[in-house]
C-alpha cells in the first residue's frame, strides 16, 4: 500500500485533469479522484484511467470534498492537489519536509510559462490591514506596497527550503495526523476560498510547522473552475468566503474595521461597474455591500450569507 496518496478535487475540470491524472499515477501515489457534480467530461475522463471516483451529486465545495477524499485514503502522508497542476517531481521531497520536527504539511513550487508563481504559491497568513488594502483595490493602485509585499512573500529566497506559513492549497501535502487534529479542512467555506489559509492558520495555533519545498514542483494553469464560474457568483463567494475569515479569527474591532472596507470597496467598484455599464457585476456587489453592512452593524451571520447565496443561480 503506498505511503502517499493523491486527493484531487474536480468541478468541469474536463480540459485539464487528463495530464493531470497521468502524472499524479505515474508517481506511484493511491490517488482518489472527488468530483462536485461536474457537468462535462471529467468523470469520464477519470473513469478512463481507471481511477478511484468519488462522485458526489450536488456542488459540495472545494473543503468538503478535500475531507472525502482525505477519509477515503489510508496514507500517512497526503497531497491536496489540483486537477489543472501537473505534478513534475519531487512528492519524495514534501514526504521528507512532512517528517521534519514539528511539521504538519509542506507545498511546493508551482510554475507556470513565466515562471514560478511568486505571490500564490506561498503567503503569509493574511492580517486585517493586508485584506483591507486588497478589498479597497489600494493594492492594485500601489502593488508594491510594504503591507502587500510582505503578505505575498516577495522577500522570500525561493531557491532554498524554509517554513512558511501558508502554502497554496493548490499543491499541499500534509501529516494525516495533523490534519485529523485540527479537524480536517471547515467546510463552511463554500464553495471555495479561505478555507487553506483557514486550515494553515489553525495548524500554526496548533504550533505545528508548514515548509515550502523547492525540489518539489508542478506546473500550474490556476482558475480553471473559477473562469467557469459567473463573475457576479465569483464575487459573492471570495467576498463571504473572505468575511467568514476575518469573523472567524480577527477581534471583533478588526473584523469590523474590514467590513467597513468591503462596504466601501464594494461602492467604489459599483461605480466602476455603472460607468462601464456592466450591470450584472454591479448588481454582485451591492448584495455584497449589504452583507458586509450585516456584518459591521450586528456581526456574522449564516442565515445572511445563504439568503446572498441564493442570488447566485
Amino acid at each position: 500500500m503506498p505511503e502517499i496518496g493523491i486527493v484531487i478535487v474536480t468541478y468541469n475540470s474536463e480540459p485539464e485533469i487528463g495530464a493531470c491524472l497521468d502524472a499524479a499515477l505515474a508517481s506511484g501515489a493511491d490517488v482518489v479522484v472527488v468530483d462536485n457534480a461536474s457537468q462535462d467530461g471529467t468523470i469520464a475522463q477519470a473513469a478512463r484511467r481507471g481511477v478511484r471516483l468519488i462522485a458526489n451529486s450536488t456542488n459540495r465545495g472545494f473543503a468538503a470534498a478535500v475531507n472525502q477524499g482525505f477519509a477515503a485514503l489510508t496514507c500517512s502522508y497526503i497531497l491536496i492537489l489540483n486537477p489543472d497542476a501537473v505534478l513534475l517531481q519531487g512528492l519524495a521531497a514534501l514526504r521528507s519536509a512532512c517528517d521534519l520536527p514539528g511539521a504538519a504539511g509542506a507545498g511546493g513550487c508551482l510554475r507556470d510559462a513565466r515562471g514560478p508563481q511568486v505571490g500564490f504559491m506561498v503567503r503569509r497568513l493574511p492580517t486585517a490591514a493586508a485584506l483591507t488594502m486588497e478589498v479597497l483595490l489600494l493594492n492594485r493602485l500601489w502593488p508594491k506596497n510594504p503591507v502587500n509585499r510582505r503578505y505575498r512573500c516577495a522577500d522570500l529566497d525561493y531557491s532554498v527550503q524554509c517554513a512558511v506559513e501558508q502554502p497554496a492549497g493548490a499543491f499541499l501535502m500534509l501529516r494525516r495526523d495533523a490534519w485529523r487534529e485540527v479537524g480536517g479542512l471547515d467546510e463552511r467555506f463554500w464553495p471555495i476560498w479561505f478555507e487553506d489559509v483557514d486550515l494553515c492558520r489553525r495548524l500554526k495555533e496548533r504550533n505545528y510547522l508548514l515548509f515550502y519545498v523547492p525540489e518539489a514542483v508542478a506546473e500550474h494553469t490556476g482558475g480553471h473552475s473559477i473562469g467557469r464560474i459567473a463573475v457576479e457568483r465569483r464575487r459573492i463567494c471570495w467576498y463571504s468566503s473572505l468575511l467568514r475569515y476575518s469573523a472567524k479569527h480577527f477581534s471583533g474591532l478588526a473584523f469590523r474595521g474590514l467590513s467597513l472596507a468591503v462596504v466601501v470597496g464594494s461602492c467604489l467598484r459599483m461605480i466602476a461597474g455603472l460607468a462601464a455599464f456592466e450591470p450584472r457585476p454591479t448588481a454582485a456587489y451591492g448584495e455584497i455591500a449589504r452583507l458586509a453592512i450585516g456584518c459591521l452593524l450586528f456581526g456574522w451571520r449564516d442565515e445572511a450569507v445563504v439568503r446572498v447565496r441564493k442570488l447566485e443561480v
